[in-house]
């Protein structure tokens, strides 16, 4: 393949790379003597249209081909999780304008875009070494975005904490991924399955499935991998916490589908009632029970929005695992579908979490009382935002549900071996409501400060809580129009 052939190919993230070098030459020249809130305008609206460029030339090109061993595929089912990135990128960036956390904007943003990069070019790994390239590329951009707020201590221990697990579950993958390519001689996943098939659990692919699940658990915050999250998510600054709890989970959760079920093939087992059989299967379906079960249950205690979210998180990764152990093709359109609508559905909830602390200096339940009657139009959106969460028709939350569990009770063999983790995950979606609902009551039951006045709420933001409650709305009414896409892009990249 020609280097013109190859930048045709990771155009969209070339794109992307030059708008965030952009922002940061504008910002360090041009506009270092304005104020920071012009600055963030300038440089969200530059970034903004950079990520727009990258997603329409996504769509429009239906980039097809591979580079290497697997080391850049380019597929439409790819190209569209990287779209699906991009409109959270920019959401992200549209919450972040009215912030108020740093004068170092051009950075800031860079940061933002580059970690988008990382996150694309993870989505279109089918190598290994390429998959630890791209995550420690977008870990390396998430770890500063946590520690980006100088001003308040909590960010900089939440950073620091971020990084040591960070570091710790590298090492862990790394080992993992080594262990792999020892036993099978190749990096890239389908040569991998091959090289593996027949030979059963060798005890050394055993050691490497578990520290693989260990990696990749890190990163989708899911127990007993989770100590990072509450504390990143509440010192973090409320945008970068968004994008954590958003764009890295989609790329996260869809190279982990991928690693799993197409580098571990053949070595699934099952977690079936009565008919358990060693593989890596099993141990997915472990971490998922302590994620929905732990998540859920701490979740209700909390006093803080922001750890309240990070719980939820914990509990939607559980949810999320469901679908990767049904390993087909229904399971990871679910999956996608999942991911990019509960990461339109958490950044829309931080951006009203960052409204509130803008006038309230914290993210306290007590905060929010009386929202409904200082900010109704921010807090209908964020009654549509708990209401996806909690898995609440006709919004997109609650499809994204419904799909996961089919595609397990599909998948669990004719007798419906894997319905013991459906019934978990329901019963454990209405403990979630109680916490929502707290949320709700505050905003629109509990009576507002009598010294607090009427909220401005900037239109920038407005409009982006307004589209994003609108797409929530849009994906839960109307739910094939993505997923029957996903499921004719899943056929189509599964054909030889």
């Amino acid at each position: 393949m020609s280097y013109l052939e190859l930048l045709k190919l990771a155009a969209p993230e070339t794109i992307v790379v030059l708008t965030a070098l952009a922002v940061l030459a504008i910002d360090l020249t041009s506009m270092r003597g304005l104020e920071a809130r012009l600055r963030f305008v300038i440089g969200g609206m530059i970034s903004c249209v950079g990520c727009l460029a990258a997603g329409l030339l996504l769509l429009v090109m239906q980039p097809h081909g591979a580079v290497g061993a697997g080391m850049f595929v380019a597929d439409p089912l790819v190209a569209l999780v990287k779209t699906g990135l991009l409109v959270l990128t920019i959401f992200t960036v549209l919450i972040s304008i009215e912030s108020n956390f740093t004068t170092h904007v051009g950075e800031y943003l860079a940061l933002i875009l580059l970690a988008t990069v990382g996150m694309m070019f993870l989505v279109s790994a089918e190598d290994i070494l390429m998959i630890f390239v791209a995550l420690e590329l977008t870990s390396l951009s998430l770890y500063i975005l946590t520690a980006f707020n100088k001003r308040d201590i909590k960010s900089a221990e939440a950073a620091l904490k971020y990084f040591l697990f960070g570091g710790m579950s590298a090492a862990f993958m790394l080992f993992g991924l080594s262990l792999i390519y020892g036993l099978s001689g190749s990096t890239n996943l389908k040569q991998i399955a091959e090289a593996l098939t027949g030979k059963g659990l060798d005890p050394l692919l055993v050691v490497a499935i578990v520290m693989t699940v260990i990696g990749f658990g890190f990163k989708v915050a899911a127990v007993p991998f989770y100590l990072w999250a509450p504390d990143a998510y509440q010192g973090a600054p409320t945008p970068s916490a968004a994008f954590i709890a958003s764009g890295s989970k989609v790329a996260s959760f869809f190279i982990f589908a991928k690693v799993m079920m197409l580098g571990f093939a053949g070595a699934e087992g099952s977690g079936a009632f009565r008919d358990y059989a060693a593989g890596w299967v099993p141990v997915i379906a472990i971490v998922a029970v302590l994620s929905m079960i732990l998540g859920n249950l701490v979740a209700i205690v909390q006093s803080s929005v922001k750890r309240l979210l990070a719980y939820s998180a914990i509990a939607h990764a559980g949810y999320m695992l469901l679908a990767v152990l049904s390993h087909d093709n229904l399971a990871v359109a679910s999956l996608i579908y999942y991911a990019l609508t509960y990461g339109l559905t958490t950044i829309g909830a931080f951006g009203v979490v960052a409204v509130v602390e803008q006038q309230a200096g914290d993210d306290k339940l007590t905060s929010f009382a009386g929202l409904s009657r200082r900010a109704p139009f921010v807090s209908f959106c964020m009654f549509i935002f708990m209401l996806s969460l909690a898995g609440i028709p006709p919004l997109a939350g609650f499809f994204g549900k419904f799909y996961v569990f089919a595609a397990v009770v599909k998948g669990g063999a004719a007798n419906l071996g894997l319905l013991w983790l459906v019934i978990l995950a329901i019963a454990m979606s209405a403990v979630s409501l109680y916490y929502y609902l707290q949320v709700l009551k505050q905003i629109y039951v509990v009576d507002a400060p009598r010294d607090d006045a009427r909220l401005a709420v900037p239109m920038t933001t407005q409009v982006a809580l307004g589209l994003m409650a609108g797409g929530v709305i849009l994906f839960g009414c109307v739910p094939g129009l993505l997923v029957e896409r996903l499921a004719a892009l899943v056929l189509l990249s599964a054909s030889p």
